[in-house]
């Protein structure tokens, strides 16, 4: 590896393609990213095809703003990771999927939609992965606001 800190031209490079993105270096090996949903799908495919980022995963948290979600790229060269993050709104759940340029997505944008009910626009097998056949359509068990069995919320 070599010196594990972001190359500026690197960094400067992304604010140059996608203007009025916001980026907070965290620590010299991971660098967050925030941009509009719109444009994620177009700064994730940057990372991954232009910059040679390899694809980690992806998480998504149900915040009082929104659903947040974060993709994370590895600079594999510099051990620095990258996190794309943005905000999907409650009032429309919906952000492109990564899938169709990105492969290894498939099962962590399955998940993310099956516990927070956000849909992936375009991915093409959006059937539940972790819940069983029986689980109730609009019941997602990550949503601030989920009652589970036992009632209360988030199933307490």
């Amino acid at each position: 590896m070599t010196d594990r800190k972001p190359a500026p031209e690197f960094l400067n490079g992304i604010a140059d393609k996608f203007p009025g993105i916001s980026v907070k270096v965290h620590s010299p090996r991971r660098i967050y990213i925030r941009i509009d949903r719109e444009r994620a799908f177009d700064l994730a495919q940057y990372l991954y095809r232009q910059k040679g980022c390899r694809f980690s995963t992806a998480t998504g948290i149900d915040t009082r703003e929104g659903f947040e979600i974060l993709y994370h790229f590895s600079d594999d060269a510099t051990g620095i990771y990258y996190s794309v993050k943005t905000v999907v709104p409650k009032d429309d759940p919906k952000i492109r999927s990564l899938v169709v340029f990105l492969p290894a997505a498939d099962w962590i944008e399955r998940e993310i939609h099956e516990l927070l009910g956000i849909e992936f626009v375009g991915h093409p097998n959006p059937r539940p992965l972790l819940t069983p056949e029986d689980w109730p359509a609009e019941s997602y068990p990550l949503r601030r606001d989920y009652e589970g069995e036992k009632g209360g919320k988030n199933g307490g």
